[in-house]
């Protein structure tokens, strides 16, 4: 078996799985087991950048996947009322209107894949630290504004969303 063979073998094995794990997300009737099968969808993504030797990309996905799988789940488990999913609780929601735009949205992605002109493979990919290297300049040029504000944002509406969520003391004493 060829290097390449096996490659794709483990791309469609990981592929299958996050799929799978996606379908899961929105099968189960728990808010944790939704967290953990996203978790679990969203790691073999990043697995099958690992197998197309995207290190930087696998790493970061896996890592920042798990880092906000766990706070999203510690935060179902402290404001939902039910984050063990012991009722009678339903997790899909408008399904047939989901369905429809889930099959639409197979039928345009298959037709993208199958009738667009992709032309040539590039002939020379560079090194996996020259790839490093140019998604550092990315980063730490001109896209440095853009995340920056993103994380200022996202860190503004963590603490908006504990202090709305905590009540003040004086309330409390009452």
């Amino acid at each position: 078996m060829t290097g390449m063979t096996a490659q794709m073998i483990f791309l469609a094995f990981f592929g299958a799985a996050a799929v799978w794990f996606g379908i899961v997300v929105f099968r189960t009737k728990s808010m944790v087991r939704s967290a953990l099968a996203l978790l679990f969808s969203q790691t073999a993504v990043g697995l099958m950048f690992l197998v197309m030797q995207a290190e930087f990309l696998g790493v970061l996905q896996i890592m920042m996947m798990a880092t906000e799988m766990s706070v999203m789940a510690i935060f179902m488990v402290m404001f939902m009322m039910d984050p063990g999913g012991m009722g009678a609780m339903d997790m899909t929601h408008q399904k047939r209107l989901s369905l429809w735009a889930g099959g639409i949205g197979l039928v345009a992605a298959l037709a993208v894949i199958w009738l667009a002109a992709w032309g040539p493979a590039v002939p020379n990919i560079p090194g996996a630290a020259q790839q490093a290297a140019d998604l550092g300049r990315e980063l730490l040029g001109r896209s440095m504004f853009i995340f920056q504000s993103a994380g200022l944002t996202i860190l503004t509406a963590m603490v908006a969303a504990t202090m709305v969520a905590i009540a003040p003391r004086k309330e409390r004493k009452e």
